[in-house]
């Protein structure tokens, strides 16, 4: 099994910036598919960014240009550096790993990867 504890979530004002990191600790192998994912109240969760095991990057069309994922093998860490924050990206944000491999599959966002382990959340707040 996979333990996931993310940190770094906090409040910060619209156009601001935020950086996330997932600590990753249990039986956990460097081509384990990982991602990002998040859910605001009352809204179903949705997949920010995933990157696959040959390092590919997979974004949601809503963080495109402003969001990246970015991992470090060697420390077991997975981070996400949000620039220009909306108040629309407000919401919980999760770090979740999948105990297998995955590839790039053409034209699909995040959701499209079904993760395995995931971890308790860290909430970012972006006020306007």
């Amino acid at each position: 099994q996979v333990q996931l504890e993310e940190s770094g979530g906090g409040s910060v004002q619209a156009g601001g910036s935020l950086s996330l990191s997932c600590a990753v600790s249990g039986k956990f192998y460097s081509h384990y598919c990982m991602g990002w994912f998040r859910q605001s109240p009352g809204k179903e969760r949705e997949g920010v960014s995933v990157v696959v095991s040959d390092g590919d990057r997979i974004y949601s069309d809503s963080v495109k240009g402003r969001f990246t994922i970015s991992k470090d093998n060697a420390k077991n860490t997975l981070y996400l550096k949000m620039n220009s924050l909306k108040v629309e990206d407000t919401a919980m944000y999760y770090c979740a790993a999948r105990r297998a491999a995955c590839y790039l599959v053409a034209d699909v966002g995040p959701d499209y990867y079904t993760m395995t382990d995931w971890g308790k959340g860290t909430q970012v707040t972006v006020s306007s």
